[in-house]
């Protein structure tokens, strides 16, 4: 299993959002997103900065707005504030979900996710169909647990770098 190390991740990611090698300038919005605006006008949001961070090896979004960042196949999105529980996480049918630090990702597609700077406890919720297996990896490949859909609860992230939906 390739694993891309946290720190060449960003140095990437932070190349394909600016699309340049060229620095970029930050401010605050007025609901208090925080706005990197890069070069040449793109428009980048912490909530884009975060799942950066947090989810390896897919580095660039289809689609981002100041509380979601959509992929083929994902989509993260701010995860409301306060202690959440697994019945807090609002999975449509057919989806794997979880909360990561303050970041709710929805996985849709079957497909291995790679996966970095997972760390601490958080929700989840399997609402795949009936007996749908996810699959949490170690660093190495090797499986770490399992969940067999419908299952919730609550999860320990570290370490986990990558993950299967299906």
């Amino acid at each position: 299993m390739n694993i891309i190390k946290p720190a060449a991740l960003l140095v990437a990611a932070t190349a394909l959002l600016a699309g340049s090698t060229v620095a970029a300038t930050a401010s605050d919005s007025p609901d208090g997103t925080r706005v990197t605006a890069t070069p040449d006008g793109t428009r980048v949001t912490s909530i884009q900065q975060t799942v950066d961070q947090v989810l390896a090896g897919h580095p660039k979004a289809l689609k981002v707005t100041a509380n979601e960042v959509k992929y083929d196949g994902m989509t993260a999105t701010r995860a409301p504030k306060g202690k959440l529980g697994a019945q807090d996480l609002d999975c449509a049918y057919g989806h794997l979900c979880m909360v990561v630090k303050n970041t709710k990702f929805d996985y849709y597609k079957c497909q291995t996710w790679t996966v970095s700077n997972w760390t601490g406890d958080g929700p989840f919720t399997n609402n795949q169909t009936p007996g749908t297996v996810a699959k949490f990896y170690n660093q190495d490949g090797s499986v770490r647990w399992t969940s067999t859909a419908y299952q919730a609860g609550t999860a320990t992230w570290d370490p986990i770098w990558s993950l299967r939906p299906c």
